[in-house]
């Protein structure tokens, strides 16, 4: 009777253990890289800006461009128009979070980053301060050899929604596998406070992804 209950327990932990590899749990992951300025490439710089070519994830890299003080990132294996002619971003001065949020489905690829963005609102003096800047996390589509688009899926204002980073997650999830760039528009997701701004963008001419 012993050995029989030992034998059940056994194949009890057995199934679980299969469980929580092949479960839904797992189909959705996260990895993280950081995104190092100074050790980017170089692709074109000018008076008015730099667009770079950065170390992303294995081997899906990530392109920044910065211009009259807002800055731009996309992600992945890109269309080569896209990368130099494409900029979306934010109508007030902008920056970037360094630590970037990979969605990676279960065969170890990321379809989706997501990047905190931070709004630089001048305060009285004229100057951006910690307390008047707004945050915002940016779920971009990532590009792959299938489908070389990348873009603003949906966006999230951290400092509105306490589970700021979870809403971002279940966007991701959900929205950026199939989201066409240059067709469908990216949405808010959550509350909108009074810190954020309005996204602008610039497509190539003709830029079109279904």
């Amino acid at each position: 009777m012993i050995r029989g209950t030992k034998n059940l327990l056994a194949g009890l932990r057995w199934l679980a253990s299969v469980a929580l590899i092949s479960g839904p749990a797992l189909a959705q992951e996260s990895g993280y890289t950081d995104l190092d300025l100074d050790a980017c490439e170089t692709l074109a710089e000018d008076v008015m800006g730099v667009s770079l070519k950065c170390e992303g994830y294995e081997d899906y890299p990530v392109y920044f461009k910065e211009g009259d003080i807002r800055q731009s990132v996309i992600f992945g294996q890109v269309d080569r128009e896209l990368i130099d002619g494409g900029f979306e971003s934010f109508a007030a001065f902008n920056h970037v979070n360094t630590r970037i949020e990979w969605r990676v489905d279960d065969g170890g690829r990321p379809f989706a980053a997501i990047l905190r963005w931070f709004i630089d609102n001048p305060g009285p003096d004229g100057s951006s301060t910690r307390q008047g800047r707004g945050e915002i996390l940016v779920v971009s589509k990532v590009a792959t050899q299938g489908d070389g688009g990348s873009c603003f899926v949906a966006m999230v204002d951290a400092k509105a929604n306490p589970k700021a980073n979870e809403l971002a997650r279940q966007a991701a999830d959900t929205e950026a596998a199939d989201f066409a760039c240059g067709m469908n528009e990216p949405q808010w997701i959550g509350k909108r406070g009074d810190l954020v701004s309005e996204r602008t963008f610039s497509w190539p001419e003709g830029y079109v992804v279904e």
